[in-house]
């Protein structure tokens, strides 16, 4: 008798959840934003950042700099191109040792029961951080950020994670670790699963300290019965 689960499929941010590319992403901002724009970016200033798109996150340090509104298309286009050539160059040597404690097993068991997993991330790096990480035998399925209208906080990058592994979004599980990325998967109609402080992940249906406490024991007594 074939006994329909409850839950269809797993959604994973990538920044925070299944790796930690944060320290790179800062470090190419700050980096950038001082040369390029005189803007010295605080890890305050840079949390607005986590979870956002390259141009979203631009506007966010042009608000902070009080530079918003300021500078022509192309310019900030460079910008943007300069920080993303300095990211890439930090991520060249990322490896399995960078995935986030206790990811691996947790995704080598979801795989071995057979459930469908995605990427939904704002990087358009995300190809290759997951081959990187060795992961791209589990996490092939990766929504590309230039595929859907908006990023997060919008739920589009989810909703379209969840169509690529035929996953109803109502049967579907998102994992971040952001408050944007959380607000993104409620608005797709998911359950959330928020990692890190209970505090600012307040609108989480479920939240744990860190990756190493993550089982699927977990997850499925937690998600609701239909």
């Amino acid at each position: 008798m074939n006994i329909e689960r409850p839950i269809t499929g797993f959604v994973f941010d990538l920044d925070g959840v299944i790796t930690d590319t944060a320290k790179y992403h800062y470090q190419a901002w700050k980096e950038v934003a001082k040369e390029q724009l005189g803007i010295t970016l605080t890890p305050d200033a840079n949390e607005r950042l986590k979870g956002r798109s390259r141009m979203d996150s631009l506007a966010e340090i042009l608000r902070f700099g009080g530079l918003f509104g300021q500078i022509d298309q192309n310019s900030l286009e460079a910008v943007a191109a300069a920080k993303n050539e300095r990211y890439q160059s930090l991520i060249v040597n990322m490896s399995a040792a960078d995935i986030l404690p206790g990811m691996d097993v947790f995704l080598s068991s979801a795989q071995q029961a057979g459930y469908p997993m995605a990427v939904a991330s704002a990087s358009y790096n995300a190809p290759f951080i997951v081959k990187q990480l060795g992961l791209d035998n589990i996490l092939g399925n990766i929504v590309n950020p230039g595929s859907v209208a908006r990023g997060k906080p919008a739920p589009d990058l989810f909703e379209a994670a969840a169509k690529l592994i035929n996953s109803p979004v109502v049967k579907t599980v998102g994992f971040e670790d952001a408050t944007a990325g959380i607000e993104g998967i409620k608005a797709a109609g998911m359950f959330a699963l928020g990692i890190g402080d209970p505090i600012l992940l307040d609108k989480a249906d479920l939240v744990v300290g860190t990756t190493a406490e993550l089982s699927l024991r977990l997850i499925e007594a937690q998600f609701p019965a239909s």
